[in-house]
């Protein structure tokens, strides 16, 4: 268990900084239909119409507007409160989601912007400040129905249809200001390293100048007893340091203590920045110590062998869609996976947020990190889907209940990848650009089928009965061959790869929907209780029968509009006895 305590609202709490302001909470509002809010110079003052609940968007009930009509630009509006005890610091105005092109004033005067739905951002606003304490802060995003931009499960037609639910346009995740000294740590990339008992610290300290006589000291404690402690001097912007953690401070401390789902040990760090032995910055973060290998077809934690026992996670909620309603809402997700018997979640299409990622590395989930798709494959979403892609990556390195990235699912935006060799090409840009900066994580490519240079061989399958299950992947050998497709739909590898004994593992299946509920699930849907566990137990049964699978991922954690095949309702309420289903993927 951690030592020190965030406060529960910190949108960043692997990275904690105090002192910081919450901007949530209520704006002005006002849709820009016609696109003329620049041009009638709104960034000044927005005729605002309405108040909106930040973060929540428009679309949704917990946003005070609760209209699912798409709007493609949207403006904010509020006032800001600087404490005069951050005179003379820098001030950072962070968002940690907005989609999709993000503009930003201060008092009038335009501060940047952000492309991208998924990824935190922060602008640095110190000299658009009046120094009066009070500031006005508007912001514009337009979004749009393009297929090129990353979307995920969101609509880009009228009405929901299939998989893809009401669009998210704007502020979605947490608005906050910090304060910061001119020499600050910007990030610290977190790299363990088990097989050496060692961790890796990356440093960015972005106003360095030749002439500070700057000093960083990093404190790693376990437990809330010393581990290590190190002042070094910096000399440059990017700096770096390797320490080992094995310790004769006491006794039984012979071997590092590794995070894993039953065992979710993390250490303590705390960054201080000092200018002439003066501190200028201190952080507090946490790392585990986590190795992620394949070796002989098998995923390894920790070098032992591990089956991952997933639950397909989309991360929606009835009244606030794709932002969670609380910290406690996320807390609650974590906990009733683990109650159903799962060690890990496949976050489906979407970038949750920091805090969810921050109680499964306390609580020790599993995590599959996937991006959200685009839907059309051009240059257009080439440039954009990677460069997000790449901001995500960075962003979320430190967390270790990631332990899989997954940048492309099903073929979505690349449809033609298992012959066209320029889709192939973009799968295994992604992949190698992925592992240049994380060669820690398995890569994905492409989750379902149709891979190319995948670190894992991932299946998507929702037959409904574990004996035709059973026949289908008798032989390893043709379902990973390229004489038939491997659910009568679907081949495992792209045209051109062939299988190298990666690890397979079903990573979507199931589906089950009950015959009363409005909406879909896969397959026929089933009248009783009894039905249902019935063939739960046949399809999960018949997949841990096959000796060279090596996990699986049942769909979904809970129903999303009209997807009804979740385990629990939207409002949470499981269906079945979770004891039940435990005992199932646990024998």
């Amino acid at each position: 268990m951690l030592q020190f305590e965030v406060d529960k609202e910190y949108p960043r709490p692997q990275f904690y900084r105090h002192p910081w302001i919450n901007l949530n909470g209520a704006w002005g509002f006002r849709f820009d239909d016609a696109f003329e809010g620049e041009k009638a110079q709104w960034f000044k003052s927005v005729p605002a119409d309405k108040q909106i609940n930040v973060p929540f968007t428009y679309e949704t009930k917990a946003s005070g507007i609760g209209e699912e009509q798409f709007h493609p630009c949207v403006w904010y509006e509020r006032e800001i409160a600087v404490p005069s005890e951050w005179n003379g610091k820098l001030v950072k105005l962070h968002f940690q989601a907005s989609d999709y092109l993000t503009k930003v004033w201060v008092n009038g005067s335009f501060v940047g912007q952000h492309e991208g739905g998924y990824a935190a951002f922060a602008f640095d606003v110190t000299n658009y400040l009046s120094g009066t304490g009070s500031d006005k802060l508007v912001v514009r995003v337009e979004d749009g129905n393009s297929c090129s931009q990353p979307r995920g499960k969101q609509r880009w037609v009228e009405n929901n249809f299939g998989c893809w639910y009401v669009q998210t346009t704007g502020i979605w995740q947490s608005v906050w200001m910090e304060a910061v000294a001119e020499q600050y740590v910007q990030s610290v990339k977190i790299t363990p390293d088990v097989d050496k008992n060692a961790v890796l610290f990356e440093y960015v300290i972005p106003n360095y100048k030749q002439q500070d006589q700057l000093s960083l000291k990093t404190r790693v404690t376990f437990k809330g007893q010393l581990v290590r402690e190190v002042t070094m001097s910096v000399d440059r912007a990017r700096t770096s340091v390797e320490l080992n953690l094995v310790t004769d401070r006491v006794a039984e401390w012979k071997s590092v203590h590794t995070w894993s789902p039953g065992n979710p040990n993390l250490y303590e760090v705390e960054f201080t920045l000092l200018s002439d032995h003066v501190e200028t910055d201190h952080v507090k973060s946490y790392f585990g110590m986590r190795k992620v290998s394949i070796v002989n077809g098998k995923v390894l934690l920790n070098n032992i062998e591990i089956y991952q026992r997933l639950l397909l996670d989309q991360g929606y909620w009835k009244d606030s869609h794709l932002t969670p309603p609380s910290v406690e809402a996320l807390i609650e997700d974590i906990d009733k996976t683990m109650e159903f018997g799962y060690n890990g979640v496949r976050k489906h299409q979407k970038l949750e947020d920091p805090r969810f990622l921050y109680w499964c590395d306390r609580k020790g989930l599993l995590v599959w990190s996937e991006m959200p798709a685009t839907y059309e494959f051009n240059d257009d979403a080439i440039d954009r889907f990677t460069r997000e892609w790449m901001e995500v990556v960075q962003q979320h390195y430190n967390h270790p209940s990631i332990i899989t990235w997954t940048p492309f699912n099903e073929s979505w935006g690349v449809h033609n990848i298992l012959t066209e060799v320029k889709q192939q090409q973009l799968t295994v840009a992604v992949y190698h650009l992925t592992k240049a900066f994380d060669s820690m994580r398995p890569v994905i490519v492409n989750d379902g089928w149709e891979h190319t240079v995948s670190d894992i061989i991932t299946l998507h399958d929702y037959e409904e009965r574990g004996e035709v299950l059973s026949k289908r992947y008798a032989s390893k050998e043709e379902m990973v061959g390229f004489n038939r497709s491997f659910n009568n739909f679907k081949f495992a590898l792209a045209h051109g790869y062939e299988y190298k004994g990666q690890p397979i593992l079903m990573s979507e299946y199931g589906g089950i929907a009950f015959k009363s509920e409005e909406g879909w699930g896969y397959g026929n849907q089933v009248k009783t209780d009894e039905q249902f566990i019935e063939r739960f137990r046949s399809i999960t049964q018949a997949i841990k029968d096959l000796p060279y699978m090596v996990g699986f991922c049942y769909t979904q954690i809970t129903d999303v509009q009209q997807e009804v095949n979740g385990l629990m309702t939207i409002d949470r309420q499981p269906k079945i006895d979770p004891k039940i289903i435990r005992d199932i993927n646990l024998a």
